[in-house]
Formats: C-alpha cells, structure tokens, sequence
C-alpha cells in the first residue's frame, strides 16, 4: 500500500495538470469505488466544477472543488487502497480494464485505475478527522510524538502505524526510521526514553523527506500495462525499482548483511505486517508479547 512519501509524490505530479480545470464529464465506472455515491450523484456533483487544486493529507489525496460561481464548495477525497494509480492521458482511446474512475477536463482524461479495487473517490470527509499530526510539519515536534506515544503498551512499530497517532506512516517507513533511530520494534511505545523520542522524530522526518526526494526524481510513466510497479502505484518507467530497493536499508532485506554493523537483517510479523530489523543494532528491550 503506497506511504505517505508515494502520494505526496503523486499530488505534486498531479497539481499542475489538473489545478484550474473543469470538469465536463464524470464518471463513476465501478459504483462500489464511489460510496457511498451512486454514479448518478457522482456525475451531478462533479460536472461542471473546477479542480481548484489538490493537497494531500496522511494517504489521501484531496481535490479541492470550486462550483460554476467560482466560489469553494466541496473536497473530492482519493485514497490508493493497494494498487490504485491516478494520471492524465492526453487521449485515450479505450479505457483501461480496471478503470473506476474517468474525469473528462476537455483537453486530457483523469484516469483512476485499480486493479484489487481497494481504493475509492468519494466526498465522505469524516474519516480525516480523527487523523493523527502530519510528520513533516513544523508543530510535529519530539514533544508532540512523545504525548501521542505516552501510555502507549503496543509495541513501538505497531503504534507507528496507527494512523490516529500520526498520520501517513505506513509498514516500509516504519521499519526504516526505527532501524535510522537504533530503536528495536518491540520496544513498548510508552516506554522510550526522550533521547530515544529525539531520535526517532528526526529518523521519521528523515526517511520520509529522503522518499519524496527520491521519488519526484524517478522518471514516470502513465499508461498502465498490468503489471505491479513495485513503489509507485501510478505507474514507473522499467527499470527504476531497481533503485527504490537499493536505497531502502532495512526493510525487505531479511538475511542480507545490516548496513551498519553486519549482522542479518530479521523479519518477525507484528500485527500481521511484516517488520524488518536489525537485533545487533536496535536494541529490542522487553518484548510486549
């Protein structure tokens, strides 16, 4: 499932291609990937409003709408689920199998693909309101993360994954801020130590902003061929995950040598995801099991 660092990728792909364009034709292709809209309400609220520009806010994309009188007047939300992919084809002749969503702006079509149909597009914004701070904002500070993990008697990845906690960190960079801070994932969240905090609130900046970086430099391709792209979820040229998985350090590298001391990678399962890390390195304290 793609992170926050791959959809903010996407969002700052996407904005100069659709901000300012109206829309002349909506439609919902698969109703379930709307709800809890019907593709009749679908079309009606979207035709004739003008994409006033797109944001993004933990995994979710937001296409900020303006009516025909110019004036804002709803938030488009689009999540990836797991294999979701949003672009602009400046033509299309015939739409892609697993095609939920097509936005006709006149001059290119928005198309939403998703081959599992675990995404959506919908105007429900309630699910945003209990999201956790964004990490790389200036008020996501050590102080914030050490209240959001007080208490806490989950192990410290599973709590990094609660979205409530903080929003937009998933499996992958979990495991990789947590390798970055030297802090075992088994670790009881309420119990780090404020240095450990520190460490680990610079690690989850860090790995995150590294993400982006790397990703708003990989060439891009738009047209879907079916097959899995491995990170970016709207489609990547051939040949470039090859440097997504060299610069992970942690993660889906059990077996092979720690980048910092040697010593193989582990792979244990936490909250049936898997979690990479180092037993030399990252100290794993008392294990909450």
């Amino acid at each position: 499932m793609p992170e926050l660092p791959e959809v903010e990728v996407l969002v700052r792909h996407l904005r100069p291609r659709v901000t300012g364009r109206t829309i002349v034709e909506a439609t919902l292709h698969r109703s379930k990937s709307g709800r809890p809209e019907s593709p009749a309400s679908f079309r009606a609220k979207l035709k004739g409003a003008t994409i006033a520009g797109v944001r993004r806010r933990a995994k979710n994309l937001l296409f900020d709408l303006t009516g025909t009188d110019g004036k804002p007047w709803a938030t488009l939300v689009g999540h990836l689920g797991m294999t979701g992919r949003m672009y602009v084809a400046p033509e299309v002749r015939a739409l892609p199998k697993h095609t939920v969503v097509t936005l006709d702006l006149g001059e290119g079509i928005f198309i939403f693909e998703d081959t599992r149909y675990f995404g959506r597009m919908h105007f429900d914004l309630s699910g945003l309101e209990a999201l956790g701070p964004e990490p790389l904002d200036d008020a996501f500070t050590p102080a914030m993360l050490a209240l959001r993990l007080k208490g806490s008697r989950q192990p410290i990845k599973v709590k990094l994954l609660d979205q409530e906690a903080i929003a937009g960190v998933g499996n992958i960079y979990a495991s990789e801020a947590l390798w970055l801070a030297q802090i075992g994932p088994k670790r009881l969240a309420g119990g780090l130590k404020k240095t450990e905090i520190e460490r680990l609130h610079c690690a989850i900046r860090e790995v995150l902003t590294e993400a982006i970086r790397f990703g708003s430099t990989v060439p891009l391709g738009f047209s879907s061929d079916g097959k899995n792209d491995g990170l970016f979820y709207y489609g990547s040229v051939p040949g470039d995950e090859a440097g997504y998985e060299e610069r992970l350090r942690v993660y889906d590298r059990a077996g092979q040598p720690c980048l910092r001391c040697g010593k193989p990678i582990q792979r244990i399962v936490q909250a049936s995801r898997s979690t990479f890390f180092c037993p030399a390195c990252q100290k794993s304290g008392r294990d909450p099991r």
